[in-house]
């Protein structure tokens, strides 16, 4: 457990979140499955998102934020997410994050 000063435990370190001790009742690899891994986003590639302007830019939107907590504090997320995918600003943002962490391809460029 971390300590913070004068002795009061703190919240765990981020790698106890995701570690799985012996007495922890799952782990993460236990609720993914092979499809799922696939779909796992690097660590490294999540802090650019932290990192880009142009994602801070879009976050700066009340509406944008409100749609990511309603997402968030939703129970069928997954219908949730579809409706959105049909808000041109949800999309803004969606491509955005995309971009980010799947840079894409160079298309239609001749090697040298």
């Amino acid at each position: 457990r971390a300590v913070r000063a004068r002795g009061v435990p703190g919240p765990p370190p981020p790698a106890a979140l995701l570690s799985s001790p012996a007495d922890s009742p799952w782990s993460v690899e236990d609720i993914l499955t092979e499809d799922d891994e696939q779909d796992r986003v690097p660590l490294q590639k999540l802090k650019l998102l932290g990192e880009s302007e142009e994602l801070r830019g879009l976050l700066l939107n009340p509406h944008l934020r409100q749609l990511l907590l309603t997402i968030d504090q939703a129970e069928d997320k997954s219908s949730l997410m579809k409706k959105y995918m049909q808000e041109p600003l949800f999309v803004e943002f969606a491509d955005c994050c995309l971009r980010i962490v799947e840079p894409p391809e160079k298309e239609n460029v001749l090697p040298e």
